[in-house]
């Protein structure tokens, strides 16, 4: 089956209820799934049909596909090495617009340089805003995708490389781009507050572009200001008072979401119980690994620096004196960062080098290539930059590695999502890309029994769609969208690890999006039923729980 006009039946599996209580031991439970015309028609005891595509699922499990609530594969959706890893982990949505940078609205041509080692170039998108972006999803992908309006992104095509605060015009001009993204279709704003612009952007100017989103009944999604860990308290006081003002503003409640929330479990659960003492409606996704990745640029150079052209920047590190005020000036405060702290050389392991001279120090740390390189290690780190133009991403270690129970606290949250914050440009990646929701399914629901199959598919599947209002999918229920994986929960697993990065998951073999079936016995089909999906205000924000 290829265009979905005839009747797919799932038979002989156990169908694994999001709405199912902790207790209930009817889920999983035996079921037939029927798919008719990209929805789900029956489940149950299906009865035969000449001409049923029949996919045998004995001995594994029927699921709603994942939703991975933080993603980069932004410009990769057709590149069929991506998809094939985020399929074989059961994904078949991901959220894109992350961290404030993307390409729509405008040309695309910030995000492409700026984000070259996060996102990369698109290979379609040359402006039409929103509208274009999603419309280019359709056919081109196994997979949908759902969009984030970038705020850093809304900041330059009005304000350019300013790092000061908007006028009333510009903010005017800036608060029509986002009203425009949400009209077309966005989920909700993004924004990136360590990167730039966004760093630039006050709390008062991004209050004002929820203003829109609030009324529309979006999703405010922040990576935000400081750096996470045991500075959090200080991004979530700014991203609590932006939700209060869109509020008073509007008379509308701005539920907030947190990006990659990485901190110990007692910050991230009491930050969370902060914002709802405060009475404001909060979400978070992380991922199941205590090292994070990122730009080599953010942590190591200053975004006063960071926000010029490429050219002008790599003229920059390329004088002579201009290195020295960053050693001077500079890097005492990286020494600072409250991630990584006076080891940060032997915190970073490279992941992404564009100058093909460097390809020996892919999955080295700084330290180590450094002292290969007979050089220090901030100008080793500079050196890196310069002849990379500053496509680079490092994979960063924390000071405190987390252990399983550790995480395992911070994903019993009820407002826990599952993101893989996966960026896929690199020789070295992390494995996140390519193990994380397998790693879920492996570590806390096989393993240590964080959730159990249920509450697996709440935190990994039903709660994004509910939060960002994807439609009728999440379940596998008559009438909802036919975005089913299929896994085989005795040997589900990631395989990959920082060693080895690209090796793909195992145990999730047969996946279908809209009804059509993309990954068959493990392979990828011709198929292409993947599609933007626009916000639908019926499924956003509530009923995460009973899952009706």
């Amino acid at each position: 089956m290829r265009n979905g006009s005839e009747r797919i039946v799932l038979r002989g599996g156990a169908v694994v209820d999001a709405r199912a209580d902790e207790t209930d031991a009817t889920s999983p439970r035996r079921a037939d799934v029927a798919v008719e015309h990209g929805v789900i028609s029956e489940v149950g005891d299906v009865e035969a049909r000449e001409g049923d595509h029949v996919i045998d699922c004995a001995g594994r499990f029927v699921l709603p596909g994942f939703v991975d609530a933080h993603s980069h594969a932004d410009g990769l959706l057709s590149d069929e090495q991506v998809q094939r890893a985020l399929l074989k982990q059961g994904v078949t949505t991901v959220i894109a617009g992350q961290d404030g940078v993307s390409y729509a609205p405008g040309d695309g041509d910030y995000a492409s340089e700026y984000f070259a080692a996060i996102d990369g170039a698109h290979p379609t998108y040359r402006g039409g805003g929103v509208a274009a972006y999603l419309e280019g999803v359709d056919g081109a992908s196994r997979l949908n995708a759902a969009y984030l309006i970038p705020a850093g992104t809304v900041r330059f095509e009005v304000c350019g490389r300013s790092q000061d605060p908007a006028s009333p015009a510009q903010l005017s001009a800036m608060t029509a781009l986002v009203e425009q993204g949400m009209r077309e279709g966005a989920v909700g704003l993004s924004t990136g507050l360590d990167y730039v612009p966004g760093v630039f952007q006050p709390t008062e100017e991004i209050a004002v572009l929820c203003e829109p989103v609030a009324t529309a009944g979006g999703v405010y999604v922040s990576h935000m200001r400081g750096g996470y860990e045991a500075n959090a308290s200080a991004g979530i006081r700014e991203m609590q008072r932006i939700a209060e003002l869109a509020r008073e503003n509007t008379g509308h409640a701005l539920p907030v979401h947190v990006s990659h929330f990485h901190a110990d479990a007692d910050i991230v659960l009491g930050q969370l119980d902060e914002l709802e003492r405060a009475g404001v409606d909060a979400t978070f996704d992380a991922y199941p690994y205590a090292r994070g990745c990122s730009l080599l640029g953010m942590p190591l150079l200053p975004p006063e620096l960071s926000v010029h052209p490429v050219d002008e920047v790599v003229r920059a590190l390329g004088d002579p004196e201009e290195r020295e005020r960053l050693r001077r000036d500079w890097f005492p405060r990286v020494s600072k960062n409250a991630s990584l702290g006076p080891d940060w050389p032997h915190m970073l392991t490279l992941a992404h080098l564009a100058a093909p001279q460097l390809a020996w120090a892919h999955g080295l740390t700084i330290a180590d290539a450094a002292q290969r390189a007979g050089v220090d290690p901030i100008d080793f780190a500079l050196d890196v930059l310069l002849e990379c133009r500053l496509q680079a991403n490092v994979v960063m270690a924390v000071r405190h590695a987390r252990s399983v129970s550790e995480l395992a606290r911070i994903f019993a949250s009820p407002a826990h999502l599952g993101g893989s914050d996966g960026i896929f440009i690199g020789a070295h990646p992390h494995p996140r890309t390519r193990g994380t929701f397998a790693r879920f399914l492996r570590v806390h629901v096989r393993e240590a029994g964080t959730w159990t199959w249920s509450g697996a598919v709440r935190h990994l599947s039903l709660g994004a769609v509910t939060r960002f209002g994807l439609g009728d999918r999440g379940v596998v229920r008559r009438g909802a969208a036919a975005d089913l994986i299929v896994v085989d929960a005795s040997t589900v697993a990631d395989t990959a690890t920082y060693e080895e990065p690209l090796r793909e998951a195992v145990g999730i073999d047969d996946v279908l999006v809209a009804g059509v079936p993309v990954l068959t016995a493990g392979e990828l089909t011709d198929a292409r039923p993947g599609r933007g999906l626009k916000r639908s205000p019926r499924a956003a924000h509530g009923r995460i729980e009973d899952g009706r």
